[in-house]
């Protein structure tokens, strides 16, 4: 069989995935999956109801980045990877932090979407976003990124408000061999080098090291913004199929130096251990375990030093209850020690807390008829700011064709307070105003968490064997989002202090689809037109728009894939988007290329050339000027090597 006819069946898959599963496409050289309609059709996925599911039977705006199309992209990195989902907004800040969001309310401090590396969660208390710059694996490893636009607050808590990430890594057992690869060109360079055997008793593993450097940007001036940055990573993993268990345990070790604008680089550093256990306890029930270690340590010259210890336990258990009923339930347990050095010119109040969640859910899945579901669930999760919070959701699906879905879900979900709403104070000791001890910005004491009801209505076809396609319209209300008072007390602690005095809406539509056009060509494509409308409450003074804390999203944007191969042993993948001007700080629109052109000479040796920004020698993405950086073309040559 030609690889161009098994490129063929292996092109359905991407009908629903968008390309073949990871463990089929270690090589360009090697074949696709061979893969028919009914194969297709069980694809699973697993981080809307943290079970195993079908996507075609999902209820849930969710993209699936498979480990396929991210080699085939070029993208070096994890917010790279994150450009192909068209209902994510990626915008990259300078060069090496960037504004990650779904359904509005980006900034670089966005603290709504919920991301996690194998179920691990990757956010920091300080802010309840996501530090980009400390975050990496194998690109190769990488299995699938699920990506979920809307709220999955019931199933994963607090600050899952417009979306869940959770990048899946391969098993050991499938990343088998040595494997080198490195890269360079433009502003990047990285290197890995990953080997797997198998271990006593039926385990596999693998064990990697990984090298990244990303020089400096610049702004439209010419002044180099000092935001590059140099890091190294170390980890393995491990996996055993037992009788009745799977049983996995893996951990990585990391650390960097990054560069900062007109002050001393920081330092990271910071290591993680999961173990995770799913044992079969009948035919109709299954329990899972994890357990996470995971430690950071920040240094940041000017602002703070962070050492962050975490413990992390969760357990679920799932049980078919007769032929209609599927309930899933359980519980976890969040502590965190929180330790940090404060600057003269800011501090976290106190420096030194310990830091709590606590969590009970329950779903249960009801088949009313075999083509209606509804799934019902809440969680209560307990923080030690604001107590308990109720996480309800509703949610139906109706499958009217073998080739259709329509579903539809209500949602509440809600932002816990982080470090930064309570805890933040500047300067750090407080300074004498009018005779009394005050801060010029001071946590708000009694700031709650944000709220969003949302409600969300899909569809999802497969009118033919080469086409699929997926739409989704939804509304969120937001009630008391933040906002950066004056205080005109005489006996307020702060002149300036975070307060919940602010509410909003979002409405959209997300859409995206698939087409085989030959055996040797498919196309992707995606779209989201979005408004999203905030507006202060009555009293307000609102002064967070000069703190850059706003958020800034564009009405539309979207992207157009095609992915050709060429021969038995080239292929060519193209990636066009779009993303709309941004109002404030004002960023123009702007059209962008990206590519690579992948050549096998050997099974075992791929050679890439990958292309970013072909179309523009620059341009910006997010921030204000004169500051802000510029994106240039550049072009960088990666080789793969399997051995």
């Amino acid at each position: 069989m030609t690889r161009r006819a098994s490129f063929s069946r292996a092109g359905l898959v991407a009908v629903m995935v968008g390309a073949a599963p990871a463990h089929a496409m270690e090589s360009f050289g090697n074949r696709f999956a061979d893969m028919s309609l009914e194969q297709l059709s069980d694809v699973v996925v697993t981080s809307v109801s943290r079970q195993e599911e079908r996507l075609s039977d999902t209820a849930a705006s969710i993209f699936i980045i498979s480990g396929g199309d991210i080699r085939r992209s070029g993208a070096q990195s994890l917010p790279e990877a994150l450009r192909l989902a068209p209902n994510l907004q990626v915008a990259q800040v300078d060069a090496r932090n960037w504004a990650v969001t779904a359904r509005g309310f980006n900034t670089p401090f966005e603290n709504k979407l919920l991301v996690m590396i194998d179920g691990r969660s990757i956010y920091t208390p300080l802010f309840s976003g996501v530090f980009w710059d400390a975050q990496d694996v194998v690109m190769e490893d990488i299995e699938r990124i699920e990506v979920i636009s809307g709220p999955g607050a019931t199933i994963w808590g607090a600050n899952a408000v417009n979306g869940v990430i959770n990048v899946i890594t391969r098993s050991s057992a499938d990343t088998q061999g040595g494997q080198f690869a490195a890269a360079g060109g433009g502003q990047d360079k990285n290197a890995s080098l990953r080997y797997g055997g198998t271990l006593a008793g039926g385990g596999t593993y693998r064990v990697y090291g990984k090298y990244h450097q990303l020089d400096n940007t610049l702004t439209a001036t010419g002044i180099d913004t000092n935001t590059g940055m140099h890091r190294t990573q170390a980890g393995f993993r491990a996996d055993w199929k037992l009788r009745d268990s799977e049983l996995t345990v893996s951990g990585d070790a990391y650390q960097g130096k990054l560069g900062q604008l007109a002050a001393l680089p920081v330092q990271t550093s910071g290591a993680n251990l999961l173990g995770r256990l799913t044992r079969k306890l009948s035919p109709d029930a299954n329990l899972r375990l994890q357990l996470i270690l995971d430690h950071t340590e920040r240094n940041q010259p000017g602002a703070f030093v962070e050492r962050l210890s975490t413990l992390d336990l969760e357990a679920q258990h799932d049980v078919r209850l007769g032929e209609r009923n599927l309930l899933t339930w359980g519980g976890g347990f969040r502590q965190s020690w929180d330790r940090v050095t404060n600057s003269p010119g800011l501090g976290f109040l106190p420096g030194d807390l310990n830091l709590r969640w606590s969590n009970l859910f329950v779903q249960n899945e009801y088949a009313v008829s075999p083509a209606l579901k509804v799934t019902a669930g809440a969680k209560v999760e307990h923080n030690i700011y604001t107590g308990a919070e109720y996480l309800p959701s509703l949610r139906l699906a109706w499958t009217p064709g073998a080739d259709q879905l329509v579903w539809g879900s209500v949602a509440r979900t809600v932002r816990a307070p982080s470090r930064f709403d309570r805890d933040l104070h500047s300067p750090s000791a407080p300074m004498n105003a009018g005779g009394r001890a005050v801060y010029l910005i001071g946590g708000g004491p009694d700031f709650q968490s944000e709220v969003a009801r949302v409600v969300e209505l899909g569809y999802r076809a497969q009118p033919a064997a080469t086409l699929s396609w997926s739409a989704t319209a939804y509304y969120s209300r937001y009630d008391r989002l933040r906002t950066l008072e004056p205080q005109a007390s005489p006996t307020a602690p702060a002149l300036l202090q975070f307060q919940n005095l602010r509410e909003g809406t979002t409405r959209g539509i997300e859409m995206w689809g698939q087409w085989q056009a030959t055996p040797a060509w498919r196309i992707n494509a995606g779209l989201v037109l979005q408004n999203v409308h905030t507006s202060l409450l009555p009293g307000s003074q609102d002064t967070s728009a000069s703190s850059g804390l706003t958020t800034n999203d564009p009405k539309r944007h979207w992207l157009l894939r095609t992915s050709h191969d060429l021969t038995d042993d080239s292929a060519l993948d193209l990636t066009l988007r779009y993303v709309g001007a941004l109002p404030d700080p004002a960023v123009p629109s702007y059209y962008e290329l990206d590519g690579q052109w992948t050549w096998s000479p050997r099974p075992n040796l791929d050679v890439a050339l990958v292309g970013r920004n072909l179309l523009h020698r620059s341009h910006p993405e997010f921030g204000d000027n004169p500051g802000r950086s510029m994106f240039r073309r550049s072009v960088l040559l990666k080789l793969t090597l399997r051995f």
